[in-house]
């Protein structure tokens, strides 16, 4: 065991977790001014102020840590991290007035991505993701969900999930990866329609990778000219035989109603809900599923945010991530994401640093984290700094502490 000393301040969360990231207020951060923690590798022992440490822990190996806030550890529930090529020319084009779905009929966008990839190797693809992780980890970021979906292949959406799987080995205990299938990100092109290559390749791979125990997760883009809803219940339907969890891309460029589906089979999360409407908000408030928010998404397309303080002020459980990616979203950093829509979206301290720990938690299934208490899981995040008001504050700078 090893107790952390003298925090400038410990957020625990302790209060947003008992109301289940719902209604929060500034005060269920729960913060402890001059806090200690006590903990293994596995839990937590005992939370408190530094004054107030049991006897029986005095004489543990202990850190000093004055000057710096620990909160749950960070999770970033929604990347697109193994991928090749880039997309830099498009964002140029859409500066330029030419839309996603515009650069996409041009030949752009996710197909374009694919072609890319299919260049690298299985060792170049890995090489580039650790190094894009490595990069991620550093803000302060301890589980990281990394999608498929750049092969659209058996073979290559094979290898994606075998990549991830690998990364996941490589980086444990370190960091956590949480691999997601995402074969169902777009319809290549010698396929006559989603149905046909929902039937051929992504429903018996993701049967095979499930056997070997390699993805975590299954998600599908919900959108109009890619994957329907009878497309999203027959992925979701197989996906629920084999014990996998459902994710969703949803309501982002059309309202497709991918909210109310991802409630109907009990996701973990749809994600995106920029063009969500008022009876996906209301059914998401009345479920588990979480609403995954990605707004460096929106700033990078240059679209109107998702309605954030509708879906918090109606119950909605509210995470954020990143969707770093190569074509909408060529942005690593959660904690800058988090900083920057903050006041846009209009959420208070609790809802922000919930919807990165808490919330995201809950957005992968981590039952057991997001919460600094005694019997949780010892997972948390440092930083360098005299309180949790600074590291959103300062903008693009990067105050995470190695805990290793």
């Amino acid at each position: 065991m090893k107790v952390y000393r003298h925090l400038s301040q410990l957020v625990t969360l302790q209060s947003a977790h008992t109301k289940d990231g719902r209604y929060l207020v500034p005060q269920d951060l729960s913060v402890i001014e001059d806090g200690a923690v006590v903990f293994d590798d596995d839990i937590i022992h005992w939370v408190g102020e530094t004054s107030n440490l049991p006897q029986g822990f005095q004489g543990l190996p202990s850190e000093n840590l004055r000057g710096h806030v620990l909160v749950p550890e960070i999770i970033d529930s929604h990347t697109h991290a193994v991928f090749g090529g880039d997309r830099a020319s498009e964002y140029a084009d859409r500066l330029n007035g030419l839309s996603y779905e515009d650069i996409a009929k041009r030949g752009g966008g996710i197909l374009f991505t694919m072609s890319e990839t299919h260049k690298l190797s299985k060792s170049e693809l890995f090489e580039l993701a650790r190094k894009r992780l490595e990069k991620i980890f550093s803000y302060g970021v301890g589980t990281v969900e990394v999608k498929s979906g750049y092969g659209l292949t058996y073979e290559k959406e094979k290898e994606l999930s075998e990549i991830i799987y690998e990364l996941k080995i490589h980086f444990s205990p370190k960091f956590r990866i949480f691999n997601t299938y995402l074969a169902a990100h777009d319809i290549p092109k010698n396929f006559k329609n989603s149905k046909a290559y929902l039937e051929q390749v992504v429903l018996p791979l993701m049967k095979e990778l499930s056997e070997k125990k390699i993805i975590d997760a299954v998600d599908i883009f919900h959108e109009k000219n890619y994957f329907s809803s009878d497309d999203v219940r027959k992925l979701f339907t197989a996906a629920k035989s084999l014990n996998l969890p459902c994710k969703i891309h949803a309501d982002e460029l059309n309202d497709n109603q991918g909210a109310e589906i991802a409630c109907e089979f009990g996701a973990l999360s749809a994600d995106h809900l920029l063009k969500i409407s008022k009876p996906g908000i209301s059914k998401l408030a009345k479920t588990n599923t979480v609403a995954t928010l990605l707004p460096g998404t929106a700033f990078f397309l240059g679209k109107p945010l998702a309605p954030a303080r509708e879906m918090l002020d109606s119950g909605v459980k509210v995470a954020l991530a990143s969707d770093f990616n190569p074509g909408s979203c060529h942005v690593d950093n959660l904690i800058l994401i988090a900083s920057i829509s903050a006041a846009a979206l209009k959420l208070n301290q609790a809802e922000l640093w919930a919807a990165i720990s808490l919330n995201a938690a809950a957005a992968l299934g981590l039952k057991n984290q997001g919460v600094i208490a005694k019997g949780m899981a010892s997972r948390f995040s440092l930083f360098k700094a005299p309180s949790l008001a600074h590291i959103t504050y300062n903008w693009g700078k990067n105050l995470s502490v190695s805990l290793i």
